[in-house]
């Protein structure tokens, strides 16, 4: 589109008038002189430049041609963000950045804009290139600031009428040209920017020559951000492929082995049943055909479907291409480039080392603060109702979607989108939240069987006998007061909801039910891994960590600058210095190469974790002794306290409240553990990121594993067992005296500590949090950019961009939190699961919820992320069997010493005259002198008249007997029939566990089988392409040979003849 000539005119006036006003000093080398303006072919104006050529360095990515300047400019275009052929850009890119240098600075007039439609629908917002074809697979974004008394010139040149949004260059150099004799008021420039600007650039730069097509969007409605966009072409995709090996489907299609007789009847049946929960996704849960997977050739794309080029990657495919080039692109920009600044007051050996040999991937440039993101986008919008179908509103509709929770979820579709890693997540999630569903059935009859057996409970009907009329001695010294046994009623019958016979059984039927879990995932997870392509995937070392690298090479960096000091020099270095030197800055060799972090190294960080670790170990166990002393000081002045409705419910409210205080204490302790964990494995400096990740899970977990359990852990073994006797209680700094279990046993106690702990996390931590926290931070974000709103009101009105609001979304932080959860969570459902039989319900209903809740998350709350290969879960298989095995041994411990379940076996076979519960309770009291009080300790309302004997629950020989008040036989033929159901229960529910293991195959026979049939056919495809190629190489040497024969057949009559011959023979061999 051209302008008119008026507007032409008037355009070149404007120009001469404002540069004749700020024309720089006659100090700055060389100026500009009359700039003019004139039209380029797409109708956009270009400044009409001098004809002597300029050579000075500031012109980056501009050369003018001095020959043929004549009304049209003549330019050579920098090729700096594509790496096209020029029939295929869509953008030209033009830095004019020594413009500014000599002092031309811009002003609103002089941005001229391009008359052509927006493009913004052709390039889906986003999601492609301004030429509508090319697709974003990565965003990189950074931060930029423009001088307040100097600012860039952006330029604007569309090829084929492109528009309104720009690519535009980056500040100019600092200290060059006219920035350099600017006048010394002005205010400095910042050197950090510079130093960020030239990684960038070189970057970048280095990008472009591994393949990768880029594209800068600057103007944009987030305001002091810049987005480079990257594409891979198709070349590249597959050269990263082939070096990634990565497995992608052959044209080759086999049967899947399908079952049959009885079996294939009773799978139909239950695929007729499951087909309504089943999602409606494309992708077929039952193939009978499967595409045969090679990992990716060049040399063999013949084998592979590439008609539709465009799909034979995925948009998760690319992301993981494009991302491995940018973690082994580098950049060797050195802090400070410009010479001036903090750097330059460092040794200059080092800075001239740290030049030569440092390395910056795209860790350590978002490490710092190089670029601020980068992110792979999302498919598209998933709530307008008239945008394209994609796999996340797909996804959105059919998983994110509470309105689903009773669907199946589509594993595959969350693998294709998201990748491998995340898949296996959500189909653990999902194969755990399953399993569940049996134990909650059991755990719900066991709580009935409770209920149903309450009042035929014969030691809770003594208890709760008035006849009986047993006087108690008083609980503390003096301030206490004597009580009745039939007091404790509710909470005796109370406890037997969770304390009978049922109850051994269920904590047997758990064990085994962990083991079966294990085992059932094992199988899923090898029938995923055929389904995926990834039986033959194994994990190849990761790159080195930045940190590593950085640590690597401060230690390279101080030995040599050690040894020069001291004047020693190995005899080859001082031998071949010159060729190591050429070798280090031609071949890029780093130091890190030649040194590694040793245990000495590491010793200060390892001294700093077990310190920090014990630490804080033992600052939650002081919590916990803060909360016994909180429940002890509570106790005694509700029972001193004149209410009588205080005195009457004084356990109740003690309980309560502490576990409430436990509660709050476990989730603030949980977030302060996370971070700690996290400083304390940066500070070890692992060398790869699984290295790190790791280290980061087993210190997570063991703190908030601590943290978690430790005051159910005390309920469990320790409340009670240390108390005295009356008149000789113990006490805790001569003041608080230690608490003792109700005369129903710990068990009820202990059920309600595990029930509010466990609900209370799930609510509060994993649901609210994980709602409330990610909405907070969108509403910040969104009042921020709300503060930001440009004055353009037609700027303001634009649509987004697709990377603009993915870059507003949380960023992607690990799924080390979600798994984290997840496993407190078994470890709940597990270990005290015989004090609290509904444990698994619970856990049910919070993870149907939770899978949702986290599918939303992922889908509309995070940025999209990388997707990772994985085969498996890691290091939480191995923590999820530890839990496993350890549940074992806990469950034994809590049915031998926490409930009654063997005084009641021992009583039952020892001891009980009519072979009935009758007189168990009389049995495990003993009996107490009230004369027997020492002086101060006795109570200060006397006891009835006639009555000088108190009983208390403990066994102790009685006052008549010569060792009164000593521990009685009673006590040890309890403890030891408590120590041998310990061992025979762990060592009877291992094996049984074990012999599980052992019977349930790891592969299933089906996909074994299948395994072995792709073997066969992947070795036949190849013999038969040796074959075509031995077959057609024989025929060309039968043609070959046959022509020789014909040429031979010739025999020479005359020299004429003979010459003809021998042309003819020469012809023939130039046919073959």
């Amino acid at each position: 589109m051209k302008l008119l000539p008026e507007r032409r005119e008037r355009e070149r006036e404007t120009h001469r008038a404002f540069l004749s006003s700020t024309a720089p000093s006659s100090s700055l080398k060389p100026s500009l002189p009359d700039l003019a303006e004139d039209m380029d072919q797409d109708g956009i104006d270009l400044h009409r430049i001098s004809r002597q050529p300029y050579t000075d360095g500031t012109f980056n990515g501009v050369e003018f041609l001095p020959e043929d300047f004549g009304d049209e400019t003549t330019m050579r275009v920098n090729d700096k963000y594509s790496s096209f052929p020029p029939e295929e850009k869509g953008i030209h890119i033009i830095n004019i950045r020594a413009i500014e240098d000599i002092g031309y600075v811009r002003t609103e007039s002089t941005i001229l804009n391009s008359f052509s439609q927006d493009p913004d629908a052709n390039c889906k917002y986003g999601l492609y290139f301004r030429d509508g074809k090319r697709k974003v697979d990565y965003i990189l974004v950074y931060h930029y600031k423009k001088s307040s008394f100097s600012r860039t010139l952006t330029r604007r040149i569309h090829l084929n009428d492109l528009a309104p949004r720009s690519i535009k260059q980056e500040q100019p150099l600092p200290g060059k040209g006219g920035q350099a004799n600017m006048d010394e008021s002005e205010p400095h420039m910042d050197y950090h920017e510079d130093d960020k600007r030239f990684r960038r650039e070189e970057y970048e730069s280095n990008l472009m020559q591994a393949g990768l097509e880029l594209e800068r969007d600057e103007d944009t409605k987030i305001h002091g951000l810049g987005f480079v966009k990257i594409h891979a072409p198709w070349n590249v995709l597959c050269r990263e492929a082939e070096f990634m090996k990565l497995k992608m489907p052959t044209k080759k299609m086999y049967q899947i082995h399908q079952s049959h007789g009885l079996l294939k009847k009773i799978n139909s049946v239950i695929q007729k049943i499951t087909e309504p929960i089943q999602p409606k996704v494309a992708e077929p849960k039952h193939q009978t055909v499967k595409r045969l997977s090679y990992p990716f050739s060049r040399e063999k794309q013949h084998l592979f479907d590439l008609s539709d080029r465009e799909s034979f990657f995925d948009s998760k495919t690319r992301s993981t291409i494009v991302y491995e080039i940018l973690k082994r692109t580098t950049c060797t920009k050195a802090k400070y480039s410009m010479g001036q600044g903090e750097g330059r007051k460092k040794e200059p050996i080092l800075l001239n080392k740290r030049r030569k040999c440092d390395k910056y991937g795209i860790t350590s440039l978002l490490a710092n603060g190089v670029y601020s993101a980068a992110y792979p986008l999302h498919d598209g919008d998933y709530e307008d109702e008239h945008a394209e179908p994609n796999d996340r509103k797909l996804l959105c509709e059919e998983w994110a979607s509470y309105g689903v929770f009773y669907k199946y979820q589509p594993i595959d579709l969350v693998r294709k989108y998201f990748g491998e890693k995340i898949g296996l997540y959500f189909a653990w999630l999902g194969v755990y939240t399953q399993m569940l569903i049996p134990a909650s059935v059991v755990g719900i009859i066991v709580f009935l069987y409770g209920c149903a057996t309450v009042d035929e409970n014969i030691p809770s009907m003594e208890m709760c006998d008035q006849r009986n009329n047993i006087t108690m001695c008083p609980l503390c010294d003096r301030t206490c007061n004597y009580w009745k046994l039939s007091s404790a009623c509710a909470t005796a019958r109370a406890s037997h909801l969770f304390d009978n016979p049922a109850t051994v059984f269920f904590s047997v039927f758990m064990a085994l039910w962990a083991a079966t879990f294990m085992e059932h995932w094992k199988r899923k997870q090898m029938r995923l891994n055929y389904r995926w392509d990834l039986t033959g995937f194994e994990e190849e070392e990761d790159h080195p960590r930045a940190e590593y690298e950085a640590k690597v090479l401060e230690k390279s960096l101080r030995k040599e600058y050690r040894n020069k000091e001291k004047g020693q020099q190995l005899p080859e270095e001082a031998a071949n210095k010159w060729q190591q030197r050429v070798k280090r800055v031609m071949a890029g060799v780093k130091l890190t190469e030649k040194e590694k972090l040793t245990w000495k190294d590491r010793f200060p960080a390892y001294l700093t974790n077990f310190v920090s670790i014990i630490f804080m170990i033992g600052l939650t166990f002081a919590i916990v002794f803060g909360v016994i002393i909180y429940r002890i000081s509570t106790a005694a002045a509700l029972a001193i306290s004149s209410s009588p409705s205080g005195r009457s419910n004084v356990r109740v409210t003690v309980t309560a409240t502490a576990v409430i205080i436990n509660l709050v204490v476990i989730i603030i302790l949980d977030e302060v553990y996370g971070c700690i964990a996290r400083w304390l494995t940066q500070i070890e400096v692992p060398k790869t990121d699984k290295s790190f990740e790791e280290r980061l899970i087993f210190k997570a977990f063991l703190l908030k594993f601590v943290n978690a359990y430790t005051p159910i852990f005390y309920v469990a073994f320790f409340k009670g067992r240390f108390v005295g006797r009356p008149g000789q209680y113990v006490y805790i700094f001569h003041s608080f005296r230690m608490e003792e279990c109700a005369p129903g046993g710990c068990l009820m106690e202990l059920c309600i500590q595990l029930s509010i702990i466990m609900l209370g996390k799930q609510l509060i931590q994993n649901n609210l949090f994980e709602i409330g926290i990610p909405k907070m931070k969108k509403l910040i974000r969104y009042l921020k950019l709300k503060r930001r709103r440009p004055v353009d009101h037609e700027e303001y009105l634009k649509k987004k961009q697709r990377y603009e609001v993915d870059y507003n979304l949380e960023p992607f932080a690990g799924l080390t939190p979600e798994y984290m959860e997840m496993i407190i969570q078994f470890g709940f459902v597990t270990l005290f699961v015989a004090s609290f039989p509904l444990a698994p319900l619970f856990a049910l209903l919070n993870n149907i919820i939770e899978i949702r809740l986290d599918a939303k998350k992922f889908v509309t709350e995070l940025r999209r992320p990388v997707a990772v290969r994985a085969k498996d879960i890691g290091i939480w298989y191995n923590i999820l069997r530890a839990v496993g095995k350890l549940a074992v041994i806990i469950n034994a411990f809590v049915i031998s010493f926490t409930s009654d379940f063997i005084p009641r076996l021992v009583y039952l076979y020892m001891y009980s005259e009519s072979g009935t519960m009758h007189g168990f309770v009389n049995h495990t009291l003993s009996y107490f002198n009230v004369s027997d009080f020492q002086e101060g300790t006795a109570p200060k309302e006397p006891m009835e008249l006639g009555n000088q004997i108190c009983r208390y629950k403990d066994y102790r020989e009685p006052p008549w007997s010569e060792n009164k008040y000593e521990i009685a036989k009673d006590f040890w033929a309890v403890l030891a029939a408590r120590l041998a159901f310990v061992i025979v229960f762990q060592n009877l529910v291992m094996f049984m566990s074990d012999f599980v293991d052992w019977i349930i195959p790891d592969i299933p026979k089906d996909i074994s089988q299948q395994i072995h049939k792709e073997k066969v056919l992947m070795v036949e495809v190849f013999m038969k392409e040796e074959q075509g190629k031995l077959q057609l190489l024989e025929t060309w040497r039968d043609k070959d040979k046959r022509k020789s024969e014909n040429c031979n057949s010739h025999s020479p009559r005359s020299s004429m003849s003979h010459r003809g011959s021998v042309s003819s023979c020469h012809s023939c061999h130039v046919d073959v």
